[in-house]
């Protein structure tokens, strides 16, 4: 039996990345497993960049099409896929590429998380009472026990905002005391070499154009009238790029020359964020141009 190998492959938005991920895994017969916040999403298929059935090219991927919008989500959905995605190559005798320009999705799959306590009813009610007061409220009570770990919660982030008033409620520690006293283990045990795609930031932002255009003649503004009309606007997943400029279109604040343009410069200002995440966290990879990381890829020297 083959001994299981895998792979990380990252680098910003429209670097090339899923391209070369499937490439690898026909050459070297893996599987896939996506790391991105919204290609995990059903129906959100072009403002995704999703590849499509046909793009796939009979490559198993694991981490597309996996939820609803209006369904719950965090990152333990990821750890799930993983241990799913590498139970089934390893059955199968396959090696496994995990993708994604989200390095936050990878890095706490490599450092892991910690184990959550189950919540009680009576500390749910609880949470319930003091939300009612307000979202800013609830993070200003949780701020004020705890600001070290509530200054990097945004005041409008309901959701996480809610695990903290349980865990407090719950346990009676803050989040910071909780989580030194339950460290989170390494999802990720066996070896996994990390390879980047660095891209030229002009070229990328040339890539970035094109691929916002095609995704106007794809239909971007027809799915995001869709994905309205039957989810809301309440999802956090409706927030993100090209979603929320395409929403601000519909309110009648952009042309659509200036949607476009919207969407360049906040895909631009994230593919920015992530260079500078994976810059800071992953110091152990291989980073390469496209064309240089493909021939050593491809050419089973890595």
């Amino acid at each position: 039996m083959n001994k299981f190998r895998q792979i990380a492959l990252i680098g910003p938005t429209a670097s090339g990345k899923t391209a070369l991920a499937i490439a690898y895994a026909k050459k070297y017969n893996a599987n896939i497993l996506s790391l991105d916040s919204l290609a995990i999403y059903k129906e959100i298929d072009i403002v995704s960049a999703k590849p499509t059935v046909a793009e796939r090219e009979g490559i198993t991927h694991f981490g597309l099409d996996v939820i609803y919008p209006d369904e719950p989500f965090d990152v333990t959905i990821f750890i799930k896929l993983y241990r799913q995605a590498r139970e089934q190559s390893i059955a199968e005798g396959k090696s496994l590429v995990i993708v994604g320009g989200t390095g936050f999705y990878l890095k706490s799959l490599i450092d892991g998380m910690s184990t959550m306590p189950n919540i009680r009813e009576a500390s749910q009610e609880k949470t319930h009472q003091c939300l009612i007061a307000g979202i800013p409220e609830a993070h200003r009570f949780l701020y004020d026990l705890d600001p070290s770990y509530m200054q990097n919660i945004e005041t409008t982030d309901r959701y996480r905002i809610e695990k903290m008033l349980d865990l407090y409620f719950e346990t009676g520690l803050t989040p910071t005391a909780y989580f030194q006293a339950n460290p989170p283990q390494p999802v990720i045990t066996d070896a996994l070499p990390i390879y980047e795609i660095v891209v030229d930031r002009v070229v990328l932002r040339e890539r970035i154009r094109i691929r916002t255009h095609q995704m106007i003649e794809r239909g971007l503004i027809d799915e995001i009238f869709y994905l309205e009309s039957k989810y809301t606007r309440a999802p956090n997943c409706m927030k993100a790029i090209g979603i929320r400029e395409t929403l601000d279109y519909f309110d009648g604040y952009y042309s659509k020359a200036e949607l476009i343009e919207k969407i360049i410069i906040n895909t631009a200002r994230l593919a920015k964020r992530q260079r500078t995440f994976n810059a800071s966290q992953f110091s152990d990879k291989v980073s390469l141009p496209l064309e240089e990381l493909t021939i050593l890829l491809l050419d089973g020297v890595a």
